[in-house]
């Protein structure tokens, strides 16, 4: 199926394009489908699990999703806090740039 681009419109190439791209993006998708089922069949024919062969998944880290309580509040909004880590929120920089010393909103 051969298709004569030069007689195509903006319009019409950029939907010509778009298509294949999605195609691609399908024949992608079937392609990794039929290779992980390749493979679950190989473990299950042996008479391993998945587990067997790859390992458990690793433990989620204990701190993480963890809040920090607030170690600095806006003095103009007491509802802005900051735990002081991280990046530095805009409040903080500008009241530092204001004259508001760092001790001075403490939480």
């Amino acid at each position: 199926m051969a298709v004569d681009i030069k007689n195509l419109s903006q319009t019409q190439l950029a939907d010509l394009i778009a298509k294949a791209q999605s195609r691609q993006s399908e024949l992608q998708k079937e392609k990794v489908t039929r290779l992980r089922e390749k493979i679950f069949a190989l473990i299950k024919e042996e008479g391993l699990t998945f587990d067997d062969v790859f390992g458990k998944a690793a433990p989620k880290s204990k701190r993480a999703g963890v809040a920090v309580a607030a170690k600095y509040r806006n003095p103009a909004d007491a509802e802005q806090t900051w735990s002081g880590r991280g990046k530095r929120p805009r409040w903080f920089n500008d009241a530092l740039k204001a004259g508001t010393k760092e001790k001075d909103m403490l939480a």
